[in-house]
């Protein structure tokens, strides 16, 4: 069964609440939220309140920078919302890739090997942290020191845990320890730190999947693959609304419409996409954006009725 889940951030109280009552009742199966300090609303507290608004819709962060996140603060922030929504919270964990999270914090920004060291770290740390064990840790990476959630503990025996990632190292060690690999499709920061090149034609999406298939070797169940979705056009001329977008990616409009990042075309043609992607990729899973809520709203349904 094909799953769809919002990203979203708010703007104002009103509007958001609105936002996740819509979200819920359209049939999405997460609100998530993005994860940057300084330039998009916290979280944890946008979450919490959407909690109080929805019965029965996921929340999470989609994804944590882990390069400037302590894990006990993490783990107790995940529990804490967990705890207040009756068991609904998401764990979401990437390795960061904006300079000024870094700087903000006093630090510069890590090279890649050692953004993924530090993000697995806390993964493996936080995790721990959740599942009501002591983690102790002294790294050049992390440390921690007896660290220990003993309140609030949270209501799922485990907390869903999704990590975002087009990394090799990242992408075989969530094939074997993650319950939801999210492929972001993202290749390297550009020079702004905040764009990226695009990893989205067929032997990029083969080469991560292969990683992940090599960490999940030998797991009696496999992760759920998990699409972040940055391209929604539901039109009567999928070419045509592909065109700009592939051009600027230096793609083809055939490579575009074929990759999981990217649904465009009617609903008819999305529907059938969603299937295809199914098949070739074994994706499941489809994180969309918030300018995607109403137009894809009839389509969630249709897929639905499809499964």
């Amino acid at each position: 069964m094909a799953i769809f889940s919002l990203q979203a951030t708010p703007s104002d109280g009103p509007s958001w609440l609105e936002l996740a009552r819509r979200a819920e009742a359209a049939g999405f199966d997460t609100l998530f939220t993005a994860d940057h300090p300084g330039s998009a609303a916290s979280p944890f507290v946008a979450l919490a309140a959407a909690a109080a608004v929805t019965e029965r819709i996921g929340l999470g962060s989609y994804v944590s920078n882990a390069g400037v996140r302590e894990p006990i603060l993490l783990a107790s922030d995940v529990a804490t919302l967990d705890l207040l929504s009756g068991g609904r919270a998401r764990l979401g964990l990437g390795a960061g890739h904006t300079p000024a999270e870094w700087h903000a914090i006093g630090r510069e920004r890590p090279d890649v090997a050692g953004r993924v060291r530090r993000c697995l770290a806390v993964a493996v740390a936080v995790r721990a942290l959740l599942d009501g064990e002591e983690v102790t840790v002294d790294s050049p990476d992390l440390v921690a020191r007896a660290a220990r959630l003993d309140t609030p503990r949270p209501v799922q025996r485990r907390v869903p845990f999704t990590l975002g990632t087009a990394n090799s190292t990242m992408l075989r060690w969530a094939g074997a320890h993650a319950d939801v690999v999210g492929l972001s499709g993202l290749g390297r920061t550009l020079p702004d730190g905040h764009r990226h090149e695009a990893r989205w034609r067929e032997a990029d999406i083969e080469a991560q999947l292969a990683c992940v298939a090599a960490g999940a070797a030998g797991r009696a169940e496999p992760p759920v693959l998990e699409a972040l979705v940055q391209h929604v056009v539901v039109t009567d001329d999928a070419e045509a609304a592909a065109t700009e977008t592939a051009e600027r990616l230096g793609l083809s409009v055939a490579e575009l419409l074929a990759t999981p990042f990217a649904l465009i075309g009617t609903e008819d043609e999305i529907v059938a996409a969603v299937a295809a992607h199914r098949r070739r990729w074994g994706v499941t899973r489809f994180v969309v954006r918030e300018d995607a809520l109403d137009p894809l709203t009839p389509v969630l349904a249709r897929v639905a009725a499809a499964d």
